[in-house]
């Protein structure tokens, strides 16, 4: 018994500490060559969850003054679902998630007979589920040193690569102590700077789902944020190095019908069907192709609150159809439904606040787009813009050099950067 209550105490012991691990990762022997030396520095910054309108809507000065100073758009348009993994590594890698394999926060694939869930450490850590090449990666592989606090796919090796800096994603270190932590790199002699770094923020996500997006909760995150990213431009400016900063946000927030949520369609036999998401976009992987077209048919005379689409007839600008499926994780039968209704097939708990909507359909979900900094153009607005734009405003600000075949477009480069004058 002596020996049982040991043993359970250490892998309790043992679990806590790896729920709580703050270690900065450091990866030895790397420099920036001395060409990429010589290239500007960029932190990109994402608050989970911030609207689009958030920041004039509750007042957020500190980022509005920012935003004066630089560029700023209209909005920024996500990939569907709206949800922060398939967001966030889109910005990543300039692919939509057909093409970089993450297509929700949690999907099954059909080689691996097995789901990647974002709430599960061991297959967010497994580069088996995340394609293209991520922005530090990319700039590792050219000899330019980069460092993460918490992004989409940062815990991972990549291409066999991890950033130079990194942090296993948890919640222990505070906000003063990751600013300092920025300050920290920047403060490195040039040839161990990262000239990448990306910082994240959640606040506003975590208020947004919990009282909804027209909360004091939420006015009060945006402040804080809004505070945070003060304090971050005020410290790094302590280390006299010229940083461009580019804020954004994954996905906005909206308030849809809760109360009566859609149940699973009486079509559907669950039995024959994987079923991926719950909520805004329903992913059905039949079990047996031969069930395929029937459900379909049935699906298509049943619904009223929803729209039904095969894999092969997925509208043009979702980019989900099964020419676009490469890693072959898009759903035979996809659900949509209608603003503002959604769906709850597992009957679990719905937050007040929710995303994960068409883009096309519900501007709520739409998310923000500032920059700022020498590289950037001064006092201009653009207009809205897809998300996946972000990788390749980053490399042309950067100098780094891409060969495979990305999504996003210079576009919004060519319109915001100063050496496009």
């Amino acid at each position: 018994m002596k020996k049982l209550l040991l043993f359970l105490i250490f892998i309790a012991c043992t679990v806590l500490c790896f729920a709580q691990d703050t270690t900065q990762r450091v990866v030895p022997n790397r420099k920036n060559s001395a060409v990429q030396q010589q290239k500007p520095y960029v932190i990109l910054i994402s608050a989970d969850g911030f609207r689009y309108d958030y920041a004039e809507k509750y007042e957020a000065q500190h980022l509005l003054t920012f935003a004066k100073q630089g560029v700023r758009s209209s909005s920024m348009i996500p990939v569907l679902p709206s949800s922060t993994y398939p967001n966030h590594y889109a910005m990543a890698t300039g692919l939509y998630p057909a093409h970089n394999g993450i297509v929700q926060n949690i999907f099954y694939d059909r080689k691996l007979k097995r789901y990647y869930d974002s709430g599960e450490k061991a297959e967010t850590e497994n580069p088996v589920w995340y394609g293209g090449t991520p922005l530090w990666v990319l700039a590792e592989q050219q000899h330019m040193l980069a460092a993460n606090f918490y992004w989409v796919g940062s815990n991972t090796p990549i291409k066999g690569i991890y950033s130079t800096y990194y942090y296993p994603h948890n919640e222990k270190i505070s906000i003063h102590d990751r600013i300092q932590d920025v300050v920290n790199w920047l403060n490195l002699p040039a040839d161990k700077r990262p000239h990448l770094i990306t910082f994240y923020l959640p606040p506003v996500d975590d208020a947004g789902h919990e009282f909804g997006p027209n909360s004091q909760q939420v006015i009060d995150a945006v402040h804080n944020v809004d505070s945070t990213v003060y304090e971050l431009v005020k410290a790094v400016k302590s280390t006299k190095i010229n940083v461009n900063f580019i804020f954004v946000s994954d996905h906005g927030m909206g308030e849809p019908d809760t109360k009566h949520p859609l149940p699973t369609p009486a079509a559907l036999d669950t039995s024959k069907f994987i079923i991926s998401g719950d909520r805004m976009v329903v992913e059905l992987i039949a079990k047996h192709p031969a069930d395929i077209q029937n459900t379909y048919q049935a699906l298509k005379k049943e619904n009223g609150d929803y729209d039904v689409y095969l894999r092969d007839n997925m509208p043009e600008h979702l980019h989900r159809s099964k020419s676009d499926d490469k890693y072959d994780r898009i759903g035979d039968i996809i659900l949509l439904p209608h603003w503002p209704k959604l769906f709850n097939i597992y009957s679990r708990k719905l937050d007040i606040g929710q995303h994960g909507y068409d883009p096309a359909v519900v501007k709520d979900v739409h998310a923000i787009f500032f920059a700022w900094g020498p590289q950037f153009k001064q006092h201009m607005q653009i207009e809205q813009f897809p998300n996946v734009d972000i990788y390749p405003l980053v490399t042309e600000l950067l100098g780094l050099k891409y060969t495979e075949k990305i999504d996003g477009t210079t576009a919004v480069a060519k319109k915001v950067l100063v050496k496009y004058n």
